[in-house]
Order: C-alpha cells, then sequence, then structure tokens
C-alpha cells in the first residue's frame, strides 16, 4: 500500500511491522485489555493485545482524556492538542485521526487543514494558538512547558482543569506518537 506523503485529515490505514496477534487467540484477558471490542478490528491495537494489562491502562487513559465531558477543555480543543502534537511529531496517522475529531467537533476544518499543511506556528486565534503552542512545548521537552504557558493558557480564558485537559491531551499523545512511530507506519486507505 501507499504511504502518504504530507499531513491530511483523510481517513488511512496503519501497517505494523509486527504481526499482530492473530484475533482467534484472543482470551478473556485480551478482550478486557481491548475495553472495546471494535479495536479488534485495528492492526494496531491487536499489536498492543500482545500486554493485554498495559492496553487496557492506556486505552482507559486514552478514554478518559478524551471522551470525559463532565468539565475541562471542549472535546474539540482536546483533539486539537492531540493534532497539533502529531504534527510537531511527525505522526501522520495520528495527525489524521485527531485533526478529523478537531474538525468535526469545531467546525473550523479549515484552520485544522492550515494546522496540518503549515504546522504548528500558523496563526489560528489566540486560544487555540495558546493550546498549539503549549502542546508543541510541551512535546519538544517537557521541561520546555511552563509558567509562560500556562499563563497564556489562562489568558485565553482555559480554568485549572481545562489546562489539565490539554496537558493530559498533548502528553498522551507525545507519548502515543512515539509508540505508533516505532511499531509501523501510515497507509493510504485502500478505495473499495
Amino acid at each position: 500500500m501507499p504511504q502518504p506523503t504530507k499531513f491530511t485529515q483523510a481517513q488511512l490505514d496503519w501497517l505494523p511491522w509486527l504481526p499482530p496477534l492473530p484475533a482467534d487467540e484472543l482470551t478473556p484477558r485480551h478482550w478486557d485489555g481491548l475495553v472495546d471490542p471494535a479495536r479488534a478490528k485495528s492492526a494496531y491495537f491487536m499489536l498492543l493485545a500482545r500486554d493485554p494489562d498495559i492496553l487496557g491502562a492506556r486505552t482507559r487513559t486514552d478514554k478518559d482524556i478524551f471522551y470525559n465531558p463532565t468539565a475541562g477543555l471542549p472535546r474539540a480543543e482536546r483533539e486539537l492538542a492531540a493534532a497539533a502534537t502529531s504534527r510537531l511529531n511527525g505522526c501522520i496517522y495520528c495527525a489524521s485521526v485527531h485533526a478529523r475529531f478537531a474538525s468535526h467537533f469545531s467546525k473550523r476544518g479549515a484552520d485544522v487543514d492550515r494546522l496540518l499543511a503549515d504546522g504548528v506556528d500558523v496563526d489560528l486565534d489566540p486560544r487555540w494558538n495558546a493550546i498549539v503552542a503549549a502542546s508543541v512545548a510541551l512535546s519538544e521537552t517537557p521541561t520546555g512547558f511552563g509558567v509562560a504557558n500556562i499563563a497564556a493558557l489562562r489568558a485565553v480564558g482555559l480554568d485549572d482543569l481545562a489546562i489539565a485537559d490539554a496537558i493530559h491531551g498533548a502528553a498522551f499523545f507525545n507519548w502515543a506518537n512515539r509508540l505508533m512511530l516505532s511499531l509501523g507506519e501510515p497507509a493510504l486507505e485502500e478505495r473499495k
């Protein structure tokens, strides 16, 4: 399958370099680790299912960061933090997934396209710029993130829970990008 050569919001495939766990070898412990049975259709999650306890912890953390609606940052901006981090790290696959979610929840697809095309220095608006800048600072080197980033986030209206969500989205995807980039590669999805 051909590889994508640029960042995109298109649906992509992901091809592992190691063999995923075959579906017929899944035990109840593996299913528990997958958390969501539909993830058994993903080569990435089936590869990670080789260590079901770690996969379960990873997936529950991911779900809490992105799907917990009780307070904090709106979903679109959690996804923006993940998309910006993935763009910086060169993870075309993760950037495509989180850019689509950021576009869907924000209805700002053109701005998300600009982030993907022009990079993390693009001027979007003060709030999104602060979220992107904080995500980039944390991703480049955690000690590069600090008081100035917190002040910039506060200046655009983020409270403590929203700031925590931005940090969690960026930090989780800084780690997830490195895992995904070391285990496989993106591919253009085959048209059926």
